[in-house]
């Protein structure tokens, strides 16, 4: 009888033991974060447009230790310094140490935050590190370099947008709005006359054109021509995935501390057929300014990083001397900008 009892035990142990290592698996212990190697920080390189597929430097680091063997992806991320990587880039992905983004590439990224070519700009790059959704990402340090990125236009994924205001031309690449993160998530403003009737097409012809049955925000292929009744500048977003559809009526104007009226109210842009923009020319004091739409802050454009490009909600834009300027805000292109002209 004892010596059963004894065995009976030994085998509850073994259970216990077993259960016990099964559920403890590995244990996450981060010891160490990547660390880039090279290239050498605030370094400065100058772009040429003729290098464009050569390499812009190779980008390599240390691993990333989680306290256990794990396949690691690294995932080069690229932003302007000044945003903070709050909206960064992935150049690439890999599950080695190093990784060679192109000149062309770097450049690229450079002018579609809106910074002009033949100027200096400070640049960052961070590594993350990924095992699983579960385990949390792992960043490296910052890597800063200068840069001065080449003028290069940028051909962002279009929707056309014929309508009995332009003469249902198809091909009319003034009336276009863009996929700027190229997702089939398109946005843009366009100039309407009164009562207009308008669709979308991809490709500036019309074998595949896109209306709406029904008015209901769902578009159609080749379906009914949707209406814009007043005249004026609409906000157009279509998501050629989901075949979902809005367009809103804007007026914008211009307000902040340097304007005459404080933030009290806004002064009235005005649309240029000719350049396609909105002007105005004022008196401008010593302060800041933003754009928005509809007397209403629930659509407004600011300036994130000070570069000439507009985010919504970004910061204020500050003006730094008294005097006369022309303000023009462009909302023609896949991103949007201004320009302060003293005069």
């Amino acid at each position: 009888m004892l010596r059963k009892y004894l065995v009976f035990s030994l085998v509850l142990t073994f259970v216990a033991i077993s259960c016990s290592d099964e559920v403890a698996g590995p244990v996450l212990n981060i010891g160490a974060s990547p660390e880039f190697t090279a290239p050498s920080a605030n370094a400065s390189y100058i772009l040429k447009e003729a290098d464009v597929a050569k390499s812009f430097a190779t980008f390599s680091w240390t691993a990333a230790d989680y306290g256990f063997q794990a396949g690691v992806n690294y995932t080069l991320e690229m932003a302007l310094t000044a945003e903070k990587f709050k909206e960064p880039i992935v150049l690439g992905s890999v599950n080695a140490l190093s990784l060679t983004p192109t000149i062309g590439k770097i450049n690229s990224v450079i002018i579609a935050k809106g910074r002009p070519g033949g100027e200096p700009v400070s640049i960052e790059f961070r590594i993350a590190a990924t095992v699983n959704p579960d385990v949390p990402t792992i960043y490296s340090k910052s890597l800063v370099v200068n840069v001065t990125p080449y003028e290069a236009v940028i051909d962002y994924p279009k929707l056309q947008v014929p309508g009995s205001y332009q003469g249902w031309n198809p091909a009319d690449q003034n009336t276009v709005i863009f996929s700027a993160k190229s997702d089939g998530k398109f946005e843009g403003f366009v100039f309407m006359k009164g009562n207009t009737e308008f669709k979308y097409t991809v490709g500036p012809s019309w074998d595949l054109n896109y209306g709406d049955d029904g008015a209901d925000g769902s578009l159609d292929k080749g379906g009914a021509n949707i209406t814009a009744a007043k005249e004026g500048i609409y906000k157009l977003n279509v998501n050629i995935n989901s075949l979902k559809h809005e367009r809103l009526l804007t007026s914008w104007g211009l307000i902040g501390s340097a304007t005459p009226n404080g933030w009290d109210s806004d002064q009235d842009l005005i649309y240029d057929a000719a350049s396609n923009t909105l002007k105005i020319t004022l008196n401008l004091k010593v302060g800041d300014i933003k754009f928005r739409a509809n007397d209403d802050w629930g659509l407004n454009l600011g300036d994130d990083g000070a570069n000439r490009s507009l985010e919504y909600g970004g910061a204020n834009i500050a003006v730094s001397a008294e005097g006369r300027y022309t303000v023009e805000l462009f909302l023609n292109k896949a991103v949007y900008s201004y320009k302060l002209t003293k005069i």
